[in-house]
């Protein structure tokens, strides 16, 4: 039978929409099998500071259609140290919080992994990032969201592009990561798409230019942040000094990705995995980070969740539809 009786739950790292619907989901289902439940804000800094409240059906209600997280988010230097994490160790222990809910990615889910070892307490993870750079998971919370804002802001950009004959380099959050690039690149027809993993450089997307299609009254070209090229601002300018004739624009969509309402995916996933956490925690399950493949519940290690998987998501398979596509 569970010891645990009250459960902590924070966000950390990069917010993404959906994390809301996580901390709802979480406190929620706390709630339902009589458990106390904790908000620390601010993330892992929150713990060491003891900055801690008690959360109840009114602490959630109207956030699931809200962007960001109520609970705050910031990295913490200070928890990377064993002074910082046995700090927080002894926070948890002085207000009785039993396990934790954390919501972030990779680097969350590391500082998770050695605190939980470390102290041997109860902590699951949930996949919240834009980036989608988990394994264990077919998609993380707020990708989905951060997927459509660029789909969405893209085909505005298109409407300009047309009726100007212009060519738009479009660059899109992904510092160690293509999958948000390659997704909406797809969903807005982008003619080329660049991320580390298709290794297309300045060179081919000058090629493809000269060779393309001259009859198009427009031209998008997507670009991962951490693409070998170095960003759109550089493959622009590139790009300006080969093709002086071209009207050639630059586009840094930034953190327009990050916010805005959660879509439907991100909202029913995030409540999805905030569920599983809690019952995961009151069935012994510990050092793992709940996520959906196949539409079933899986737990994965931190360990193996944490490694990047671009070369597991971003298959030949992927790489080839975007070459038919960028015709």
């Amino acid at each position: 039978m569970s010891t645990i009786k009250n459960i902590g739950v924070l966000t950390s790292g990069g917010d993404s929409p959906g994390m809301n619907a996580a901390i709802r989901a979480v406190v929620r289902a706390s709630l339902y099998h009589n458990l106390n439940v904790t908000g620390i804000l601010k993330g892992y800094e929150g713990l060491i500071n003891a900055d801690f409240i008690p959360m109840d059906i009114k602490s959630v209600a109207n956030i699931i259609q809200r962007g960001g997280t109520i609970l705050k988010t910031a990295r913490s230097e200070a928890f990377r140290t064993h002074e910082g994490r046995k700090k927080a160790f002894k926070n948890l222990q002085e207000s009785n919080i039993d396990a934790l809910v954390v919501i972030g990615g990779d680097g969350t889910f590391t500082g998770a992994d050695v605190f939980s070892r470390e102290f041997d307490f109860p902590v699951i993870g949930l996949p919240g990032t834009i980036d989608n750079d988990l394994a264990g998971t077919d998609f993380a919370i707020g990708y989905d969201t951060a997927i459509n804002t660029v789909v969405n802001a893209v085909d505005k950009i298109r409407d300009t592009a047309e009726s100007h004959d212009r060519l738009f380099i479009v660059e899109v959050m992904g510092r160690d990561s293509g999958l948000i690039a390659l997704r909406s690149g797809i969903g807005v027809g982008a003619e080329a798409i660049m991320i580390p993993q298709a290794h297309i450089g300045v060179e081919d997307l000058i090629e493809r230019i000269e060779n393309g299609r001259k009859d198009k009254a427009s031209k998008i070209v997507i670009v991962a942040e951490g693409d070998e090229a170095g960003g759109a601002y550089n493959v622009g300018e590139v790009l300006k000094k080969k093709f002086p004739l071209i009207d050639i624009r630059v586009s840094v969509l930034g953190h327009i990705q990050r916010g805005g309402k959660p879509s439907c995916m991100d909202r029913v996933l995030a409540s999805r995995l905030g569920v599983a956490a809690v019952e995961g925690l009151l069935e012994g399950k510990t050092h793992v980070m709940a996520g959906q493949i196949n539409k079933e519940i899986v737990f994965t290690p931190f360990n193996q969740a944490i490694k990047h998987i671009d070369a597991q998501k971003i298959t030949p398979a992927w790489l080839k539809l975007v070459e038919i596509l960028s015709l």
